[in-house]
């Protein structure tokens, strides 16, 4: 008998589907905000002409809305789901990303202030939402495999997907 393929809800699916595009994008404006106006720790070969901290910022204020919806569904619709160490890992990550980005001063990184906590916190939230969506992806193929991973791709929707109708 075949098994049946897993089903995520279309709230989930279009969420997480957002945050899969601005999540990554986001960490590699970063990459080049750090690496032109830190760069402590690492360097890109070169410097990457153009105003990278605006677009940065603009990547994070789309994130924030998205954010907020996220963990609304989080705490609400996905509980059992925020129960997997992996997946709370990654909304930690998440919120203290965007949470420290907009708490922060655009104008530090450009006059060279590199020592406030924020900023600290900012590095910090970046590097958990890395491993943390690393350990989220590797523990979502170990639990469910491709299937599990292709069905936060499909576009199919049921009638139970309505949020004022789940649960009944």
């Amino acid at each position: 008998m075949a098994q049946r393929a897993p089903y995520q809800p279309a709230l989930l699916r279009l969420l997480h589907g957002a945050m899969v595009l601005l999540v990554p994008l986001a960490s590699l404006t970063g990459a080049v905000v750090f690496s032109n106006h830190d760069g402590r720790w690492w360097r890109l070969p070169v410097q990457v002409p153009g105003d990278w901290i605006d677009l940065h910022g603009s990547v994070g204020v789309m994130l924030w809305p998205l954010t907020l919806l996220f963990v609304i569904y989080a705490l609400s619709l996905g509980r059992q789901r925020l129960s997997r160490a992996a997946n709370a890992a990654a909304l930690i990550g998440l919120v203290l990303a965007v949470g420290s980005g907009k708490l922060m001063e655009e104008d530090w990184l450009r006059s060279g202030e590199l020592d406030h906590a924020v900023y600290h916190l900012h590095l910090l939230s970046w590097l958990l939402i890395t491993g943390a969506v690393i350990w989220h992806v590797l523990a979502a193929l170990q639990r469910g495999g491709l299937s599990l991973a292709a069905s936060m791709f499909r576009l199919e929707r049921r009638p139970s997907d309505q949020p004022w109708r789940l649960g009944r």
